[in-house]
């Protein structure tokens, strides 16, 4: 009588000596290795959605033509210098110059200045820059939605980026909705791509972008920097502590957005005045396309990078084309507005630009509609589902999304506006007093409108 089967030993993709990811479980190993690389992991939560409203992914509900989409216009900016400090100000701005082609990626690796990711910045300097701005203007920005360029990046990217899930929290301040990432959720992805099986470490495949940031930028206009440094940028120090973010004004379908985001160089100057289209230039490093499977993935790849550069109002991308091992081969030039016209003349084309604002403008309409009320919100997708899911998982506050510093300026600007509009009132009331008799002497009163930006911050 044959004996039992011999148990299957299933081959191990991860370390034995690597820590799993804080803050999740596995059922089991063979949970994990059944799924490959991409593996899901099981996270204890204590925000399970009782009631939560849920908006279904489905791409075709979305084809056709695109809805109304405003052009983003800058109206403010802010820089981290080579400490990662915030200043209110453009200098951390590069202006991109070419690099040399045969370049080694990956030399300077060991001397990389990395910034200290695990800190959770919420929508701080983003805050601090719109209070500035409203100082300056003496009124609160328009915006329905507040975020950061890469939260509506992921939004976009849902019809035809299942694999990739996502947490946001979100909270409605005064009329808009302020949405960061969840950083929890944040940090535990990235913990767990470090089990992925790759022949080069995550880290240094990371590390091959900033390089190739560093080699393609200088810290002034050409004519304005020595020929010693632009030979030079091979030895730079590669520093991705330092960053010059655009903050925007755009808008998709009936929605009026402010994002913050990085812009990595400017093809020329910032245009005088403020808001006319900005020559910014993005960049990007992907592997050389060889076989056919690699412009599979260079499409796929190239999708993200258009949403981000569309939201920004990025008009051009630099791409870098590596050999397998990290040698900068060439660059290419790509127009921003061509991206999606470029995909749909391919046989077989992975995504549409129409469907991914579409979905986008058909997203943030919903939720203006649920999130109605105070307290903090989760927004939700879990990879592969067929539905973005928003629930509330704090009944009252805003939670650490908004600054105290920026409540307290929003309530003095408030006053400040208030009063404003009652100097005005009591100017017209004044002005359309009647006459009484003809030998009256008429007085005309003139009333100077508050200046509600200087009111507030002198009250500050």
């Amino acid at each position: 009588m044959p004996g039992p089967k011999p148990a299957r030993v299933l081959p191990t993709r991860f370390p034995a000596k690597r820590p799993y990811p804080s803050g999740y479980k596995y059922n089991s190993l063979r949970d994990l290795v059944n799924r490959g690389t991409t593996a899901h992991p099981i996270k204890e939560r204590r925000d399970s959605p009782m009631t939560a409203a849920l908006f279904p992914v489905h791409p075709d509900r979305f084809r056709g033509e695109s809805d109304p989409v405003k052009r983003p216009k800058e109206f403010a900016c802010f820089s981290y210098d080579q400490e990662h400090r915030f200043r209110l100000d453009d200098s951390s701005l590069k202006w991109y110059y070419p690099p040399t082609l045969g370049a080694d990626l990956s030399k300077g690796f060991e001397d990389f200045i990395k910034h200290d990711d695990s800190i959770d910045e919420h929508l701080d300097s983003l805050l601090a820059t719109i209070a500035h701005h409203e100082k300056e203007t003496g009124k609160p920005i328009d915006a329905h939605v507040v975020t950061w360029r890469g939260m509506m990046a992921k939004i976009m990217a849902v019809p035809f980026e299942p694999r990739d899930g996502f947490e946001m929290n979100a909270t409605l301040y005064r009329g808009t909705i302020f949405i960061e990432e969840n950083h929890g959720f944040k940090r535990g992805q990235e913990e767990l791509k470090q089990f992925y099986k790759n022949p080069i470490p995550m880290e240094v495949m990371s590390f091959w972008g900033y390089k190739f940031e560093t080699l393609s930028t200088l810290p002034a206009p050409w004519g304005e920097t020595s020929r010693e440094y632009i030979e030079s940028r091979d030895t730079q120090v590669v520093n991705n502590k330092e960053q010059y973010c655009s903050v925007v004004r755009t808008g998709l379908g009936k929605s009026i957005l402010c994002l913050g985001g990085e812009v990595d160089a400017i093809w020329d100057s910032k245009p005088d005045p403020p808001g006319a289209t900005t020559n910014w230039v993005e960049l990007k490093t992907t592997a050389e396309l060889i076989k056919e499977t690699d412009m599979d993935n260079f499409e796929n790849k190239v999708m993200k990078w258009w949403i981000q550069s569309f939201l920004l109002g990025v008009p051009k991308i630099i791409a870098g084309f590596r050999s397998r091992d990290g040698i900068l081969v060439s660059t290419q030039e790509i127009a921003t507005i061509d991206i999606p016209n470029m995909v749909k003349q391919r046989n077989r084309a992975r995504w549409d630009g129409n469907v991914c604002i579409n979905f986008a403008s058909a997203f943030l309409e919903w939720l203006r509609q649920i999130i109605t009320d105070e307290g903090v919100w989760r927004v939700r997708y879990s990879r592969r589902a067929a539905h973005i899911e928003v629930f509330r998982i704090e009944e009252v506050g805003h939670g650490s999304i908004i600054t105290e510093e920026f409540m307290n300026w929003r309530i003095k600007l408030d006053r400040a506006v208030a009063a404003a509009t009652e100097a005005v009132v009591a100017s017209e009331e004044v002005e359309q007093e009647p006459v009484e008799t003809e030998q009256q002497v008429t007085t005309t009163t003139t009333t100077t409108l508050p200046d509600a930006a200087a009111a507030a911050t002198s009250a500050a």
